[in-house]
């Protein structure tokens, strides 16, 4: 019998793409603002772009590197 390959899969990919995009809608709307507010700790407001630009950066080099890592494993990809 003939061992057949299948493709590696894209979670790590579509994980750090999801996550940049939701890190990005809430870096650039103000919606965690406003959660935060309603929550109770708008306190923490002034702080949030020490937090979520590093986190923003972070997760577009970990979906160009899922990307890479992705493609290289994948023999069959075009």
């Amino acid at each position: 019998m003939e061992k057949q390959e299948s493709q590696p899969s894209k979670k790590g990919l579509y994980a750090s793409i999801s996550g940049a995009i939701l890190v990005a809608v809430c870096c650039f709307t103000p919606i965690l603002v406003i959660a935060l507010g309603a929550a109770g700790i708008g306190a923490f407001t002034p702080y949030l772009d020490y937090v979520l630009l590093p986190a923003l950066l972070m997760l577009i080099v970990l979906a160009f590197v899922s990307y890479g890592k992705w493609k290289k494993a994948c023999k069959s990809c075009v």
